[in-house]
């Protein structure tokens, strides 16, 4: 059987707000079977808990935040991502700010503290959302599209016009019937412009940017000293802010994903697509090794495995 996952012990991690720029404590903990992914604002006064939810993501410019009461938690999609990316169902994620920290802009960090607190399998089968039939969100020249598919696969393609990034691939497939989140995406980090910093910081966005959380580019070429980590780093990025904006469903998809100039906003919009016509999904469990997708195990496997 495919079981829920939690971790085995409570995690502690301090860090910047990428938007804020003040500091943030971000305590990760173990949670019940079926609790799923739960945010609480523990410098309120009472603490306010915002669950994972595609209809409580508020504001999609440069982030994926949760509004609950009028009270946000910001930036949350990297450590969404790590949760999908190491099959993680149920945690309670305290945070002392109205934003998750950055820390270096990806999401190994996260997968490091989710790692280091150990993985624990709990006695409730995982629920997955299957994808049906076709359903796609297009605005403009951007499109995202999910299909029904055996596994979880994601296609990105991106378009900046930037020197630095068009010497770049700017296509990507991540299939985690393949693949392994951890190798192969958590690494990348998110990436801006010089000048569009000026812009944000006037409307209070980016305010605890800096090339140690982000890859920074002028005109011309990335700033940061050491380059990039992966050659195709930037699509790459696109593909982890992806998974973890999809995670806010509630369950891992079994769905081909695919998307072009796509961004936060997109991804939230074709998740309520979808979930909006009860003919295009449904919530499967796999009790029997031999009724269990190959694709399903050699990713479940993999992320139970690599934290051993």
């Amino acid at each position: 059987m495919i079981r829920q996952r939690t971790l085995k012990s409570i995690v502690k991690a301090t860090g910047v707000g990428l938007h804020g720029g003040r500091k943030v404590t971000l305590v990760l903990r173990p949670a019940a079977p079926d609790t799923g992914i739960v945010f609480h604002r523990v410098d309120l006064d009472p603490p306010l808990s915002l669950p994972a939810d595609p209809y409580a993501v508020c504001d999609t410019r440069m982030c994926s935040g949760l509004e609950k009461d009028g009270e946000k938690v910001g930036t949350v999609e990297h450590l969404m991502s790590a949760l999908a990316g190491l099959g993680i169902d149920n945690l309670h994620v305290d945070v002392d700010a109205p934003e998750i920290p950055i820390l270096d802009g990806s999401s190994a960090p996260f997968v490091f503290l989710l790692q280091s607190a150990g993985i624990e399998e709990q006695s409730a089968a995982k629920k997955f959302l299957r994808v049906k039939k076709m359903v796609e969100y297009v605005e403009g020249d951007k499109w995202v599209r999910l299909e029904p598919y055996d596994g979880f696969r994601l296609s990105f393609s991106i378009v900046f016009n930037h020197p630095a990034i068009d010497s770049t691939s700017t296509r990507v497939t991540i299939d985690f019937a393949e693949h392994s989140y951890i190798r192969d995406v958590a690494r990348a980090r998110t990436f801006g412009f010089m000048q569009d910093v000026e812009f944000m910081r006037a409307n209070g966005l980016a305010l605890g940017g800096s090339l140690e959380n982000a890859i920074v580019m002028d005109e011309y070429r990335v700033l940061n000293a050491e380059g990039l980590r992966y050659a195709d780093e930037f699509v790459k990025h696109k593909v982890l802010d992806a998974i973890g904006d999809l995670y806010l469903c509630g369950h891992p998809l079994l769905a081909a994903y695919s998307a072009h100039k796509a961004g936060h906003a997109l991804n939230n919009q074709v998740l309520r697509v979808l979930l909006e016509d009860e003919t295009a999904w449904e919530i499967v469990s796999f009790e029997q090794p031999k009724l269990t997708p190959p694709a399903v195990t050699h990713q479940f496997g993999d992320a139970l495995l690599a934290q051993a």
